[in-house]
């Protein structure tokens, strides 16, 4: 097996620092924006497992273009992300022209729930909603990307990881490894109490059964 190049980890982690946020994050999506040191993590991940580099990555709920982006970056061969909001969409479409990435990557604005593919993806990756604003909003993305990805890199809170591993293992996925980070989320809507708040998340790698 041919050896990957080792990519310059700070570089990738500069260029998505200078990524534009949400213009205006809606708290029934639960936009929160992926935190940089947590993208380039679970891409490093991905990438050394032989998961990006020559791929065809799907990002589900992709906001303004993060891990999309970040595929691209480290040469996955083609990147489509989606999204139900247009503002976010075209946030990231700026990001992509911003970093030279566009020519590879495709923003669709879609409902996760009712978006279609034809066969399976190589790469579903993937920081759906926790669910706290949508009950059950974290379970639709993940069972669309059980159903067309062959390999899933997926966040979710730590204290639902009895529930996931459940849930993965109900719609035909094995998980191969299970990380462990933890992000802050800085104080954006009304209904925050503090000025920042810090969630511990797990984020697995799922290989679907059916691939």
């Amino acid at each position: 097996m041919n050896s990957l190049e080792i990519p310059d980890w700070r570089e990738i982690e500069i260029k998505l620092s200078k990524l534009i946020g949400y213009p205006k994050p809606k708290p029934s999506l639960e936009q929160y924006s992926t935190p940089v040191d947590l993208a380039v993590k679970v891409l490093r991940l991905a990438y050394f497992r032989r998961d990006l580099y020559g791929k065809i990555v799907l990002d589900l709920g992709c906001g303004t273009g993060i891990l999309s982006i970040g595929a691209a970056l480290l040469g996955a061969e083609y990147v489509i992300g989606i999204d139900i909001d247009r503002s976010a969409l075209e946030a990231a479409s700026m990001n992509a022209k911003m970093l030279n990435v566009s020519d590879i990557i495709d923003w669709v604005q879609a409902d996760v729930a009712n978006f279609n593919l034809k066969g399976k993806c190589d790469t579903v990756i993937q920081n759906p909603p926790f669910g706290v604003q949508r009950r059950g909003a974290d379970r639709v993305f993940l069972s669309k990307a059980l159903e067309i990805g062959r390999i899933v890199y997926s966040m979710h809170k730590s204290e639902t990881d009895e529930f996931i591993k459940n849930y993965i293992e109900r719609y035909g996925g094995k998980i191969e490894a299970i990380y462990i980070a933890e992000i802050e989320i800085p104080y954006l809507f009304s209904f925050h109490r503090k000025p920042r708040h810090s969630v511990k998340i797990n984020v697995y790698r799922v290989v679907s059964r059916d691939g």
